[in-house]
């Protein structure tokens, strides 16, 4: 009956039980981790998310339902085709006011007089 008078602290299977918890709440963490990332497949959630804004090397990652779209930029400002759409003004309060060009001109100078 040695064997049931054994102390505790010479037993190295209770630091392995130890240890056996120390990863069960490390893998825990890990998968709250995985489940709170905007990116995850299993949300239905539609997630933007924007990697170095501002900079020639930016990112934007678009994620709608299980659908995930990833745009680079190529550092280039302003180009593309397009036509004037109108007039925008600042108000005083600072808001904005956007007057459409229709193919009438005079209808749209006087929107803007209006404006003034």
């Amino acid at each position: 009956m040695k064997f049931l008078n054994e102390d505790e602290e010479l037993n190295p299977i209770v630091s392995a039980v130890n240890l056996i918890d120390v990863f069960l709440v490390i893998i825990a963490a890990l998968l709250i981790a995985i489940a709170q990332n905007p990116l995850n497949v299993f949300s239905e959630d539609s997630v933007t998310v924007v990697k170095n804004a501002g900079k020639p090397n930016m990112e934007v990652i678009v994620k709608e339902g299980k659908e995930i779209k990833q745009y680079k930029s190529t550092g280039a400002i302003g180009t593309g085709e397009g036509a004037r759409a109108g007039v925008a003004y600042k108000m005083a309060d600072g808001s904005f006011v956007y007057v459409p060009e229709g193919q009438d001109g005079a209808k749209a100078k006087s929107q803007e007089t209006k404006l003034k």
